[in-house]
């Protein structure tokens, strides 16, 4: 009988016997044994490269668009978006030809924004940019902003800036944003009110009568409010802030919507402003 050693050499030589036969089955079948694979990482989704808005045309303009004149300002344009805005105007567009103010960026046009008004030279704050056209106040209207495409116009910095605050009869000055100076001033009555919001300095004109202290006017983008209850040589007049030599005046609501201030002032502000000042007109 087979010693308890004898059968586990036995059964130590069987299962050798079978897993030589395995490993000979398999191979003569082509079986590789199994091995570890590695594969590139799948790409990373691929993330769309920002394009470019496509910046809307400028339509044609048509044969006898309105052209902006003095006393004659247009029609058809947006609201000013923030009238009262005193956040400093930077930038302003000097027109080298006429050229068509739209009522959206690609929008319809609706005036002809001339080189100059009067003999004045325009040059028109830029309030907003949106997709290659730019806003800009538009003159001989209250509140109001047109639309035109970036080209054609030369840019102008901008360095002043105006506000009058009629709650408290004050003009202030400031220049790249600093208080310069502040001085109490007259202003429009209830019935004549000085234009709230943004406007522009369109330039300086020449005064008639002692009470103005000699001084040249500057003449502002805005008009009056209600031009039929002006008197008859101010109905198609424009907004100005002028020398005043009766001192009594400041600090009340005694004009016709013009902006009233001591002579010393006005020299000073007609030695340091240039065309395109923004004045704010606040509450």
């Amino acid at each position: 009988m087979p010693t308890s050693r004898t059968r586990v050499i036995l059964l130590l030589l069987t299962v050798t016997l079978i897993v030589a036969l395995v490993v000979v089955v398999g191979l003569a079948r082509g079986d590789e044994p199994e091995r570890a694979t590695f594969s590139a990482p799948p790409s990373a989704a691929t993330v769309p490269s920002a394009t470019t808005p496509t910046v809307p045309a400028a339509p044609q303009p048509p044969d006898g668009l309105p052209v902006i004149a003095y006393a004659d300002g247009p029609r058809g344009l947006p609201t000013d978006p923030d009238p009262e805005s005193v956040t400093a105007l930077t930038e302003a567009l000097r027109p080298r030809t006429r050229m068509a103010l739209y009522d959206a960026p690609g929008g319809r046009p609706r005036a002809w924004l001339p080189p100059r008004i009067s003999g004045l030279p325009v040059v028109a704050p830029i309030v907003a940019r949106q997709n290659g056209w730019a806003a800009v106040l538009v003159p001989a209207a209250n509140r109001t902003v047109g639309w035109v495409p970036e080209a054609g116009w030369q840019s102008e910095p901008l360095r002043d800036q105006l506000v009058v605050d009629l709650g408290d009869r004050r003009l202030t000055w400031l220049r790249e944003g600093a208080e310069q100076a502040h001085w109490t001033v007259a202003i429009g009555t209830d019935a004549t009110p000085t234009p709230l919001g943004r406007t522009f300095v369109m330039g300086r004109t020449g005064t008639s009568g002692s009470v103005y202290a000699g001084l040249d006017a500057l003449v502002l983008g805005s008009v009056p409010e209600e031009p039929e209850k002006m008197a008859a040589g101010l109905q198609k007049a424009h907004t100005g802030i002028h020398a005043w030599t009766n001192s009594s005046v400041f600090g009340k609501d005694v004009s016709n919507g013009c902006v009233r201030t001591p002579a010393a002032v006005q020299r000073k502000l007609l030695a340091q402003l240039d065309p395109g000042t923004p004045v704010v007109v606040t509450a």
